[in-house]
């Protein structure tokens, strides 16, 4: 699996830095360093008001913070494993 995280200017504002840290925390948690593929990604190109841009494999979700973020791991990344 291929997770980029946008890190972009807009993105960065919206708390790209603190979504990374979450996720590379969140994947040594779960044992999946081997699994997963994080990389930081200038402008997906699907900006949100709210929140910052993550593309999972093919697929882009939008407004990703640190609030929701638990359930977005949960979902779209554990999920799959």
């Amino acid at each position: 699996m291929i997770i980029q995280i946008c890190v972009g200017s807009a993105c960065h504002l919206k708390g790209s830095p603190e979504i990374v840290e979450l996720f590379q925390k969140a994947i040594e948690e779960n044992h999946l360093k081997d699994e997963i593929t994080l990389a930081g990604s200038f402008c997906i190109g699907k900006c949100n008001r709210d929140g910052v841009t993550i593309q999972i494999d093919d697929d882009v979700h939008v407004g990703i913070t640190k609030e929701n973020f638990k359930d977005f791991f949960q979902e779209y990344v554990l999920s799959k494993f």
